[in-house]
């Protein structure tokens, strides 16, 4: 097929797709970074909400009708679509749609992935789509899913499932597939507590990606099957996947190496910051010279919320007493007063008074950090306000005592940690 023919066609397919993404989950493996916000609401990479990947990919690929369905301590990410998200044009069928819990279906709460999409049937139905994409909300990466719905009407499939090689020993928190020589499943498991190897790779599993194409049809029977099955749990990976495996529907995984948005370096990225750890790590590659994620690309830029703030500013030139930042991203509205940031993510409305060092650490909007203060590998939550000569990262001992530390040694700082109630009672 000629490529001017193939692009018109795969236009076609985004532009009748629906894309429902499945935001309304709390991330308890974030621990209390969690404890205010849903996980695809927590800020990434300086200015930016983990949210706002997906719906970049989405705008990117060229769907424009989206449904977030929300539930777990919702009102910042609900606040923050109304806010960055607001600019595609309802005058020609483009919206994103916040969809909490309402009970519509059924007295209850979404209880797993199947039944959000379910209890949302109706609303996808308005749109009249012939695709229906499902993505999870919460997984930091670039991808053309124009590309994973071509290769799904390609096979002719059910359904499809965009999948990624992770090692063995990372496989027990995701799906794990088999596929034949055509790319059909032939087998799955969610959450294995032996994850079977990739013929040939035995240190790597392919696991899914929480993306998954349906022919609208045939995903609206799947539903109202599962909808009524007392032994379902209603969750893609546990129930729908295994079902449609074992009865012969054709289902097919597509590696993300063949749909995604390929780095300078040539490689895929895809990471799941769903732990402090994966959190702080990923926010730190930022920092290198040459990150693994392009930022800075402008054929798939990352939308958000543009906050009005000042530049950032660097004050005092004293030998003790310099303000300077090294190897490190400052977002606007930014002061660092006579200190010294060194491999640090500085988010919106950080300020960093004199004589403070912060190293290896990640400090969400709104932080003031007092005088003679030293900060190691440590992520500090929004609103902290860190007093004078405290010492974080020197003594892991020492910070358990008053906050969360994980086992590689990265400290998260809390306002409630702090004993500052900046959340108040709600």
């Amino acid at each position: 097929m000629p490529q001017q023919e193939q692009s018109h066609l795969v236009s076609w397919m985004t532009r009748n797709t629906y894309a429902m993404v499945l935001a309304g989950g709390r991330g308890s493996r974030l621990h209390q970074l969690t404890a205010w916000r849903a996980k695809p609401a927590v800020p990434f990479g300086g200015k930016f909400r983990i949210i706002d990947f997906v719906l970049s990919n989405c705008v990117n690929s060229g769907i424009r009708r989206i449904g977030v369905a929300t539930q777990y301590k919702s009102h910042s990410l609900m606040q923050h679509i109304q806010h960055g998200w607001s600019f595609l044009n309802g005058a020609f069928g483009e919206f994103i749609d916040v969809l909490p819990a309402q009970q519509w279906v059924q007295e209850s709460w979404y209880q797993g992935t199947a039944d959000a999409v379910f209890q949302n049937l109706d609303i996808v139905r308005e749109s009249e789509p012939d695709y229906v994409l499902i993505l999870a909300g919460d997984h930091v990466y670039k991808m053309d899913y124009g590309k994973m719905l071509a290769f799904h009407v390609g096979k002719r499939a059910d359904m499809t499932v965009a999948c990624i090689e992770v090692p063995v020993n990372d496989a027990r928190g995701f799906g794990v597939m088999a596929v034949d020589a055509e790319s059909r499943v032939v087998d799955f498991s969610e959450k294995p507590e032996h994850p079977a190897p990739i013929p040939g790779k035995p240190g790597l599993a392919l696991a899914s990606m929480g993306v998954y194409i349906f022919n609208m049809d045939f995903l609206c029977e799947q539903l109202a099957r599962d909808a009524y099955d007392p032994h379902s749990s209603h969750d893609f990976g546990k129930d729908i996947i295994p079902h449609l495996v074992s009865t012969g529907y054709r289902v097919f995984a597509q590696s993300f190496n063949s749909s995604c948005v390929k780095m300078d370096n040539g490689e895929p990225y895809w990471r799941d910051v769903g732990t402090i750890d994966s959190y702080w790590e990923a926010n730190m590659e930022l920092t290198k010279v040459t990150p693994d994620l392009n930022m800075y690309d402008k054929e798939w830029p990352i939308w958000t919320h543009q906050e009005q703030l000042p530049p950032a500013k660097f004050v005092f030139d004293d030998e003790e007493r310099r303000g300077q930042a090294i190897d490190s991203l400052v977002s606007g509205g930014c002061i660092i007063s006579g200190a010294t940031v060194r491999r640090s993510l500085l988010y919106s409305n950080v300020r960093i008074h004199s004589y403070s060092n912060v190293e290896d650490s990640v400090l969400l909007p709104n932080v003031e950090v007092g005088r003679n203060v030293t900060l190691k590998r440590v992520v500090v939550d929004k609103n902290c306000v860190i007093p004078a000569d405290l010492t974080v990262g020197v003594n892991p001992e020492e910070d358990k005592k008053r906050f969360y530390v994980t086992d590689k040694g990265i400290t998260l700082i809390t306002p409630e940690m702090l004993g500052q109630a900046v959340h108040g009672i709600r």
